[in-house]
């Protein structure tokens, strides 16, 4: 008897509903409370930032595992067994999440901050905003990615797929990338804080996902039952990824208001090499998908997956690395500030350029 090579089928629910559609929008209303409450009440920010172990501050560390947590629920092991039946999509993937995309973040960091905008910037906040955007294009997308893949109707199973293998790559790759890229830039590595990072925000929600799943799916009769349970479960436990995403972005702002007070075009000088790597990592990973005549539901998601970043971490790294009032922290939000209406116009872009590819 032959065995199938054919993915298996996903059943997802997951649709970007009315907090990820504006979601833009709740974090400039998050800066602005965040500011004002900065100002007005400078010492309660100070008592919660006193609140940390080992360089990781623990509110933040619980509003990070909220925020992570029902994203990592969703990532199936898996589909691992099925990475070499159709090796196109995930080739790109590697290639640009992985060999391509953290350099040129970081080749973007250091012309604009220590060339183009030098005479506005102090050299070590420069250097601090750099390391944001390190943190940033060394952190592929992780759970946004499956919202962009429904918007482009692209294949369930292979995004799930080309996920999972990004998340395993993480796990080894992350922390020496982020430290050869930070030392490249002359900025010291604490090593021990950065795997203790990648350690407390990579490795154990990946594993508590991966057992709340196994979990899900044993009480099911068969793996579609399975599928269903999960993103059932997902759906319910997503509220609470989004208010810590929010509860965080109002905490880095409520220490960084002075100097937004002080600076406000600051955030739109941090968005420029931002919204430039974005849209140069989708053309790279689209023209190179176009080019070797990969489907358009394997192309577009491909293509999504370098151009979105996994912000929840680079928040986390940002502040365990450079602090909470950090110019790093201040990047790494920036980036969540400029992704939603970003990648909602590349994926119109996506849905409007599909007679391109071949349909299967």
């Amino acid at each position: 008897m032959s065995m199938s090579t054919e993915t298996p089928k996903v059943i997802t629910t997951l649709g970007i509903g009315f907090f990820e559609k504006w979601l833009t929008v709740w974090v400039a209303l998050c800066i602005i409370v965040g500011i004002g409450l900065g100002n007005f009440a400078p010492e309660a920010f100070e008592v919660l930032a006193g609140w940390k172990y080992a360089s990781v501050n623990l509110v933040v560390a619980v509003l990070i595992w909220a925020m992570v947590y029902p994203m990592m629920v969703a990532v199936d092991f898996a589909s691992l067994r099925h990475i070499g039946d159709r090796p196109k999509g995930l080739v790109v993937t590697i290639v640009v999440n992985w060999l391509i995309k953290p350099f040129t973040m970081a080749a973007l960091g250091v012309w604009f901050f220590e060339y183009i905008f030098a005479d506005l910037i102090a050299p070590k906040d420069a250097q601090e905003y750099i390391a944001g955007l390190i943190l940033l294009g060394a952190a592929p997308c992780t759970a946004m990615v499956f919202v962009w893949s429904q918007l482009t109707r692209g294949d369930p199973a292979y995004t799930l797929m080309q996920v999972s293998v990004n998340d395993v790559i993480m796990i080894f790759a992350f922390a020496p990338i982020v430290a050869f890229l930070l030392g490249v830039t002359d900025i010291t590595v604490p090593w021990k804080t950065l795997l203790l990072s990648v350690v407390l925000y990579v490795v154990i929600p990946l594993a508590a996902g991966a057992a709340t799943r196994w979990l899900i799916v044993s009480r099911t009769d068969n793996a579609r039952e399975g599928d269903v349970a999960v993103s059932r479960f997902t759906d319910r436990i997503k509220p609470y990824s989004i208010v810590g995403l929010l509860a965080t972005v109002v905490l880095l702002f409520g220490f960084q208001g002075h100097v937004i007070l002080d600076r406000p075009l600051l955030i739109g000088l941090i968005a420029v090499p931002l919204v430039l790597q974005s849209y140069g990592i989708f053309i790279v990973a689209y023209v190179a998908a176009w080019a070797w005549r990969i489907p358009f539901n394997v192309a577009a998601p491909c293509a999504l997956i370098g151009t979105s970043n996994f912000f929840e971490l680079a928040v986390a790294v940002a502040i365990s690395l450079f602090g909470l009032d950090s110019g790093a922290a201040l990047a790494t939000v920036v980036g969540v500030l400029v992704e939603v209406p970003v990648m909602l116009s590349l994926v119109a872009l996506a849905n409007r350029t599909r007679n391109l590819f071949p349909a299967t």
